[in-house]
């Protein structure tokens, strides 16, 4: 297979595509499983689980088996014409080698294919994915859901010209079709053609029942990618027919004809497609399941934790809570050539930000998610972050998705999770702090051009393919909301604070549990809903922290509030003068108040007490059950697994405020615990893929009173493991 489809598809954002326009997605089709239009929306999104159930509800945890669950992924593509002994065998057995668990095939399902040719090509995915379980391993397949590629289509016959992609096709406002040839993306050849189809076309019902014919061959998983409503050749795509009727049937508006965030009929488009996107998910999941119970899906998601997911429509989180689906996040570095080698400290707490989205976002599933490199010493060092946010690393080399940065490294880091994996993806969080990442105030307050994905926009010379144009609007330190969240965050990892993200669809009392401090920056836009749940939080005893000029001002789709949601907690309303601080006690809780957006400050500049004035109800209130004794730039990350409170501990203390040549700084830091009273150490151990062999290393330990105290050196990315009984 050629090359095109193994490109990442973060051109999307690098080569400027994606800092325009909004796209637009569209609703069911009426009727279509069995659906009233109006049932396709209530059921599509989170708030069709009940607000009572955790996010581990039944059904979520146990579709997904351990395989899944403990995955080690790597591309094991093959040719169309591929010889089983000669050609397929050779490349399950290297896989398996490094120590591989899950193969990702991606072949000719990206472009338009005939019947015949389809069921060839399943005939040979069976042969293949019998030859990897028989070896052992597990096999997922790659099928973009909503792009068709036809090779030469752009003087030949293609999809869109010969077939029903003229009828089918994504169209813009203007009503101009989502179709184009070569060069614009790096993955579409010259003189190939890309048409981008409705989800709410009869195209729906085509995908699907190939999903079916593909779930007959025996894979155990179902790759979806490009459930969007792409924004390459046009902005705001899908105002096609299709979008427009099954707009008007779920919501009895006519589809917005201009892009006017002041329109509230546009603001419920933009929050409309993020459900209608999302069942678009769940169905793809369920057709896989109707012919194989046992067939789980990943989505491949290329929107994180900024605003993309408002650019394209493809919001993960709503995702969070359905059974048998989950993602493969596409978590982006700075430079296709050139991966993290020139980060600053800052945009490597964005990048840690990414990861902890992605793990919360797929609630209690497994997060599979990308973890790119370009040497081996950035690689593994990208990858000890995907491994202490829970996150199954996917390890390619940037940008393309069938090569290894550094077999070596690969087998290294993939044998050190082999024998990590209960302490990697099955201990519990020791976190009690939250940060609230709001999907709504992210869509509504002050909407901008730019995606925000990481704080320097300014490419290193030499280096090429950065991930924007040295534009300043696109990084996060421009965007009001995206700004105030990633600097929140970056206040946590560098004070050495455990926190875990909070998604904001169909949030509830369960998913706030065992939170003592819960962030809420510049949170402006919520639902009723949502303000019950965080009014029961603090009622209850929690302690929230709410930045930002107009604190719950907003409603779920951004319209104006005429009063506060939150005002009783706040202790103040709209009429009163909006105070720089306050301090509000409510219920058995407390309301910390700060109307400056202290997060967004923090990022821009490393100002110390602008972090100490943001962290000053954690450490009043919830200081950490762990210390660490070090360098800030040492993230650090808390979980328990029985007796064990493990400890990762991840070194980027190489990085600081401007970009410099990558370099590894191994560093010495004391990490420091509270034995519970009648209890004490049993053991202490250290493991590190730095070290010699993936096995725990005895390490001594201090105690003073009721204090335990481990000195270690952290190379690139430790493990700590203390027995407490």
């Amino acid at each position: 297979m050629d090359e095109r489809r193994r490109l990442s598809r973060r051109s999307l954002l690098r080569s400027g595509l994606g800092a325009g326009g909004l796209a637009v997605t569209a609703s069911l089709l009426p009727g279509v499983y069995g659906r009233a239009p109006g049932a396709a929306w209530a059921a599509s999104g989170p708030a069709a689980v009940p607000a009572g159930s955790p996010a581990g509800a039944p059904g979520a945890a146990a579709a997904f088996p351990d395989w899944a669950r403990f995955a080690r992924i790597a591309d094991g593509t093959f040719d169309d014409d591929a010889d089983p002994a000669r050609d397929m065998k050779p490349v399950i057995d290297k896989l398996k080698a490094q120590n591989v668990s899950v193969i990702e095939v991606d072949t000719i399902l990206s472009n338009w294919l005939p019947d015949d040719e389809f069921a060839t090509h399943m005939a040979q995915m069976k042969r293949f994915s019998d030859l990897a379980h028989a070896a052992g391993i597990r096999v997922i397949v790659y099928y973009p859901s909503l792009e068709v590629i036809s090779v030469g289509g752009e003087k030949g016959k293609s999809f869109y010209k010969d077939s029903d992609g003229k009828n089918w096709v994504q169209r813009g406002l203007d009503g101009k079709p989502n179709v184009f040839y070569g060069s614009l993306v790096v993955w579409v050849d010259p003189g190939d053609e890309s048409c981008w189809v409705s989800a709410n076309s009869p195209w729906r019902d085509y995908y699907l029942t190939r999903i079916k014919a593909l779930a007959r061959t025996g894979v155990d998983a179902i790759w979806p990618d490009v459930p969007i409503y792409f924004d390459g050749a046009l902005s705001w795509c899908d105002a096609s027919t299709w979008a427009a009727t099954a707009f008007r049937a779920d919501t009895g508006l006519a589809l917005p004809t201009t892009v006017d965030f002041s329109n509230p009929a546009f603001r419920r488009y933009v929050e409309w497609r993020h459900r209608n996107l999302n069942q678009f998910q769940l169905d793809i999941a369920a057709a896989g399941r109707s012919v194989n119970p046992d067939l789980v899906t990943f989505v491949e998601t290329v929107t994180m934790d900024y605003k993309y997911a408002t650019t394209v429509g493809l919001d993960g989180a709503y995702l969070r809570r359905a059974e048998g689906v989950s993602h493969v996040w596409e978590v982006d570095v700075l430079a296709n050539y050139d991966g993290m080698r020139h980060a600053t400290a800052s945009d490597w707490t964005c990048l840690i930000s990414m990861y902890k989205y992605a793990r919360a976002a797929s609630g209690t599933k497994p997060a599979w998610a990308f973890s790119y490199g370009w040497k081996a010493d950035d690689a593994s060092l990208v990858m000890a972050e995907t491994l202490a946010a829970g996150c199954n690393p996917y390890e390619v080399k940037s940008p393309f998705k069938t090569d290894s940065t550094d077999i070596a490294m690969r087998t290294r880091m993939y044998g050190f999770v082999a024998a990590h994996q209960e302490e990697l993806f099955a201990a519990a969080s020791g976190a009690t702090v939250g940060v609230y990442h709001s999907s709504p105030s992210r869509d509504f307050v002050s909407p901008v051009e730019g995606s925000g994905m990481y704080v320097n926009t300014k490419p290193p010379a030499g280096v090429k393919d950065w991930w924007s144009f040295d534009t300043p609007e696109e990084s996060c330190t421009n965007q009001k909301w995206l700004g105030e969240f990633r600097g929140t965050v970056k206040s946590l990892v560098l004070a050495h604070i455990p926190f875990n993200t909070v998604p904001s669809p169909g949030v509830s009392a369960d998913d706030l549990a065992g939170y003592r401090v819960l962030y809420l920056p510049n949170l402006q836009a919520v639902s009723a809903e949502e303000a019950d749940v965080l009014r029961s939080y603090v009622a209850g005893g929690g302690t929230v922290v709410i930045t930002g000029p107009a604190p719950t001002g907003l409603d779920e789709r951004g319209g104006a509030r005429t009063e506060y949601a939150l005002a009783d907690v706040l202790g103040f309303r709209k009429a009163d003068p909006v105070p720089a601080t306050k301090r509000n006690a409510f219920g058995q809780g407390t309301c910390w108040f700060f109307k400056d957006l202290l997060g967004l400050k923090y990022l821009s500049r490393t100002d110390q007490p602008t972090a100490d004035t943001l962290l000053g109800p954690v450490r009043t209130t919830a200081p950490p059950a762990v210390t660490l004794t070090g360098d800030p730039r040492i993230h650090l990350e808390l979980s328990r697994l029985g007796d064990a409170t493990i400890v990762q501990l991840v070194n980027f203390t190489a990085f600081g405020d401007t970009p410099t040549a990558f370099k590894t700084k191994p560093t010495t830091c004391t990490v420091g615990l509270t034995v519970p009273a009648g209890r004490q150490v049993r053991a202490a151990t250290v493991s590190s893929p730095d070290h010699s062999g993936p096995g725990p290393k005895p390490v001594t330990w201090k105690t003073d009173g009721d204090k335990v105290s481990v000195e270690l050196t952290v190379v690139q990315y430790s493990l700590l493991s203390v027995t407490i009984s």
